[in-house]
């Protein structure tokens, strides 16, 4: 086969993994489309039970009542169809891979699904009523707290991603050190600019307050932590693998040599 042809060949099989992708995710959509009022109520119960005795959300955009819950209802639809996605792309990339990095890779995008979701429940759970109580609890009097729903998915929606992202840092430390771009004594003196940087991503990503920041902070912290742990123990059990190895060739060898030698 030329190169032009294995070139159309892998896009082909490109176009494919994207169709189904596309396909998966307007399947899942278009189950979720009947609830997508209700699904946009569970979004929005945090800032709802936050607000102010008698005051609602507002749609300040004549269409927002409408694209809003569809917009939660799709942003729902990718977090489900998120792993066949991910399928999708291990799919398409699995065949130029080698046995142990296929071994690697699968598990891998499984633990970064979960923890993106983990993050997400992180923020939803324990950051939202935190925050949106702030908020509220901050503002002067006079002003009534009515947030549009538009601003409010906007804001929710970069909650999530930089929770789901920040918890995906013990994968990225794991990946660092597998491939030798840095060591874990590195990751280690690199400790306190680490939590600095902690603490600028917490205030860029969350609102003016010392608590949100904190429940961003400290996790990434945590998270750095936890990726330096497994990647020592990674390392100690591929460690491990490769002395076993050592010694069952070192042992294989002794045994060939024993029966070429001829007895006296």
């Amino acid at each position: 086969m030329s190169d032009s042809d294995s070139f159309m060949s892998h896009l082909v099989e490109l176009k494919v993994r994207l169709t189904r992708s596309i396909i998966a995710l307007l399947v899942v959509f278009g189950a979720l489309f009947y609830w997508a009022r209700d699904i946009y109520s569970v979004l929005a119960e945090p800032m709802l039970a936050k607000l102010p005795p008698g005051t609602q959300m507002i749609a300040v955009e004549v269409a927002s009542p409408f694209f809003v819950p569809i917009k939660v209802t799709m942003f729902a639809a990718l977090i489900i169809a998120l792993p066949y996605i991910l399928y999708q792309i291990w799919a398409f990339v699995a065949p130029g891979l080698y046995s142990h990095e296929k071994k690697f890779v699968l598990p891998l995008i499984a633990t970064s699904t979960l923890l993106f979701v983990v993050g997400m429940a992180f923020a939803y759970f324990i950051v939202f009523p935190v925050v949106f109580k702030f908020i509220t609890q901050f503002a002067p009097e006079g002003v009534a707290v009515m947030t549009d729903i538009q601003k409010y998915f906007d804001f929710v929606l970069a909650l999530f991603l930089a929770f789901g992202v920040a918890f995906e840092t013990p994968i990225a430390v794991v990946l660092l050190t597998r491939m030798g771009i840095v060591s874990i004594e590195q990751l280690k003196q690199a400790r306190p600019y680490v939590v600095v940087g902690a603490f600028v991503v917490a205030a860029i990503f969350t609102p003016p307050d010392v608590v949100s920041q904190l429940l961003l902070a400290f996790p990434l912290w945590l998270l750095y932590e936890t990726g330096i742990i497994i990647s020592g123990w990674m390392g100690k059990a591929a460690g491990d693998d490769d002395a076993k190895a050592e010694k069952a060739k070192v042992e294989d060898k002794t045994g060939q040599g024993g029966s070429d030698t001829p007895a006296r």
